[in-house]
């Protein structure tokens, strides 16, 4: 992995001030059957959607649609009529909405108990400019994550453990939004202090403080670890760490 690649990736993570990365306490509700979202990782509009996703907790079925891309794209605009992005899907109250700001509001409502909503005003344009800038931080030497490339889609979606503003994650994101390949996000954002900082801060100072959040309690128990990115591909059995690696089997497996 190139240090670059790492460096604009912080860097994106940081205009945005690392939003995406720590979860409520504790969310009020959580949806029985999981949301599905229309997006693309280059979309600073989608970005503001999936940071509220991961501070819900919330998990989502993340359907990539890149720009000319062909394999979902049909099927956003046939739910919404319009080739717009970001699209929610929310099969447990049959609401489907475009528009990031609503989509927001929506999240907030529904399953953060009402307590926020979409920002507005001078804060909604300061929301907007960081969002282009972290896109714009991954658009050198090329715009990641934003275009399609030609793939081969899986049989199954694949399985992401991540959390929004993970730099390390991200990477894997924007190669699965760019090879179109549709992938059940495990959002796993922080939800104590403890938490924060690289793995081996809490392995060597915090080893004994409880682990909270579900997707958390289910990786620890299925790796002993908790660390992201996790890809986990139904489809060859293959369950795997490191971005750079996973990287490496996306384009082996997938990419033509």
């Amino acid at each position: 992995m190139k240090a670059l690649d790492i460096a604009t990736s912080v860097f994106a993570s940081s205009s945005r001030a690392w939003r995406g990365t720590a979860a409520f306490a504790s969310t009020p509700s959580k949806p029985e059957k999981l949301l599905e979202l229309y997006e693309y990782e280059g979309c600073p509009f989608c970005r503001l959607v999936r940071e509220v996703v991961c501070e819900l907790d919330l998990d989502a079925m993340i359907y990539p649609c890149p720009k000319g891309g062909m394999r979902f794209r049909g099927t956003a605009i046939d739910l919404s009529g319009a080739s717009q992005f970001p699209l929610l899907v929310d099969p447990n109250n049959d609401v489907v909405l475009l528009e990031s700001a609503e989509i927001i509001d929506y999240l907030y409502h529904q399953y953060g108990g009402g307590r926020r909503r979409a920002s507005r005003g001078v804060l909604r344009q300061v929301d907007m400019l960081s969002s282009l800038a972290a896109t714009a931080l991954r658009s050198s030497p090329k715009p990641r994550g934003m275009y399609a490339a030609e793939s081969t889609a899986p049989a199954e979606p694949l399985e992401l453990y991540s959390f929004e503003s993970s730099p390390y994650a991200r990477l894997v994101r924007e190669r699965l939004s760019e090879l179109e390949i549709p992938y059940r996000l495990r959002n796993f954002a922080k939800s104590r202090w403890q938490e924060m900082g690289p793995p081996i801060v809490r392995e060597k100072f915090f080893p004994d403080a409880p682990i909270t959040s579900d997707n958390r309690r289910r990786l620890r128990e299925l790796t002993g670890r908790s660390q992201v990115p996790y890809l986990v591909d139904p489809n060859t059995g293959v369950a795997m760490f490191e971005s750079a690696d996973i990287i490496d089997y996306l384009n082996e497996t997938y990419a033509e």
